[in-house]
């Protein structure tokens, strides 16, 4: 498993006077693995960790206790996986803390950060037609590539109005 060559400034959690270095990295929650295994009892060897597909964890440059780690992290999917394979009736709160406080703590932290930042959509209307949109500056673009599906819907959105229209009309009857 490669490691990333960037170190990384983690939030720090603590469960039971157990740590839990987490970070938010790519629109996701991770975990640092080995105390998330000390949160449940159990010890996450690279045994447990190759039973998660590749894009569930990852090695990391983190800072803990004043200096850079190499640490395995597991995503917040990996997590979950782990803790349906280690059941004990403990990870039920432990996995509402880690749902409710700590990936609410990580997502907020980033929302103030990420407001400028473009962000994938979903364009849904009448007929199961969808698109990808990118929300970037305030407006909704559509890649080039999807806007024939766009023009050619059937129903409430006319061929004649521009692709700009289209898309507002259909963000409209999403509700987005």
């Amino acid at each position: 498993m490669p490691i990333e060559s960037c170190g990384h400034a983690p939030t720090l959690f603590t469960r039971h006077n157990r740590p839990l270095h987490a970070l938010w990295l790519e629109s996701q929650a991770w975990f640092c693995a080995h105390e998330l295994g000390r949160l449940t009892g159990h010890f996450y060897n690279q045994n447990c960790i190759r039973k998660l597909d590749p894009d569930q964890h990852r090695r990391v440059l983190l800072l803990r206790y004043g200096h850079y780690q190499t640490t395995t992290m597991v995503s917040e999917s990996g997590a979950y996986t782990l803790l349906a394979h280690h059941h004990i009736p403990e990870n039920r709160h432990l996995r509402h803390w880690l749902t409710h406080e700590v990936v609410a703590v990580l997502r907020d932290g980033q929302e103030l950060a990420m407001a400028d930042l473009p962000r994938l959509g979903r364009m849904c209307w009448p007929g199961g037609h969808t698109a990808s949109l990118l929300y970037w500056q305030s407006e909704p673009w559509v890649r080039l590539r999807d806007v024939p599906v766009v023009m050619a819907t059937e129903g409430p959105v006319k061929r004649k109005l521009s692709w700009r229209a289209c898309a507002q009309r259909a963000l409209g009857m999403h509700g987005g």
